[in-house]
């Protein structure tokens, strides 16, 4: 797995009109070979700072996409943002859910959550 994260600190007037071009380039990701998720946060301390994490099946579906208009639509955000956006770009070999939490707390369920 290809696991990108891009980083915008987006102009405060600009928040919005960033907001809706990655929500309208979403759905399009999503039928992207190869894209197995896409998601976008904003940073709690700061609303102007986002990050978008995608999900790829193999760096060659990653390089169709760096290739194709829908990311030269968002290179096209720059404009929007007080710096151009930072990305990382990580190779997975291995990941982990919730045995590995429960394995290092010696817990075989999650504990029940009382109300």
């Amino acid at each position: 797995m290809i696991l990108s994260i891009i980083t915008m600190n987006v102009l405060p007037e600009k928040q919005k009109e960033l907001i809706q071009t990655i929500l309208s380039m979403n759905k399009a990701l999503e039928k992207e070979a190869g894209c197995m998720s896409c998601s976008m946060f904003c940073n709690i301390q700061d609303k102007n700072n986002f990050n978008l994490f995608k999900e790829w099946q193999t760096r060659k579906d990653l390089h169709k996409y760096l290739k194709s208009e829908m990311f030269g639509i968002l290179l096209g955000t720059n404009s929007l943002l007080c710096e151009p956006f930072k990305i990382k770009i990580y190779t997975v070999s291995n990941s982990e859910g919730i045995e590995t939490v429960n394995s290092a707390r010696n817990t075989v369920h999650p504990p029940a959550i009382s109300t």
